[in-house]
């Protein structure tokens, strides 16, 4: 081997190294449509980072300046066209809804701020959900963007609005 390429191997062997101690797990992908007379749409990435998901969001077509519901379902069927059959907010331990600083469904999430050309992006982490396994597996389950923002205190889904997009979580 070369001198100029030893270094070289061995930067590639510590960095193989140090990614499996990585905290990263199991991923999985929303491609989300939209729903009939809407134009929202994008792709969201779910990733296990120890006890939580981080997942990051990019969408348009979204109404400009605005915040949206965004919400994992408890049915990954997006076939009735207006996302209603996507069911209610995933709540597998039985909470009341609400915002991530107080008790919530697992399936509540931060609302969407799309900018004036009608895009969002969005990372964030959240507690309590799981990809591939466990009570609180999001994989199979619905995704979905409302037209107006969650308020977080009506019962049972946050007062959001229609649906208008939608997708199921499926492992990547």
């Amino acid at each position: 081997m070369k001198p100029v390429l030893i270094p070289l191997a061995v930067a590639c062997l510590l960095a193989g190294c140090a990614s499996m101690g990585s905290s990263s797990g199991p991923s999985a992908v929303a491609k989300l449509e939209p729903t009939k007379g809407n134009g929202a749409k994008g792709t969201v990435i779910f990733t296990q980072v120890r006890d939580k998901v981080r997942v990051s969001a990019n969408l348009s077509g979204l109404k400009p300046n605005a915040e949206h519901g965004f919400h994992v379902h408890e049915k990954g069927d997006c076939s009735s066209g207006d996302g209603m059959s996507a069911g209610g907010h995933y709540n597998p331990a039985a909470k009341a809804h609400g915002a991530q600083a107080t008790d919530h469904h697992a399936g509540d999430m931060p609302n969407l701020k799309s900018d004036s050309y009608g895009n969002a992006t969005a990372t964030f982490e959240l507690p309590g959900l799981s990809i591939g396994g466990g009570s609180a597996d999001i994989v199979g389950k619905g995704l979905i963007v409302h037209r107006d923002p969650d308020d977080y205190k009506s019962q049972p889904a946050g007062n959001a609005g229609p649906r208008i997009a939608c997708a199921v979580i499926t492992r990547s």
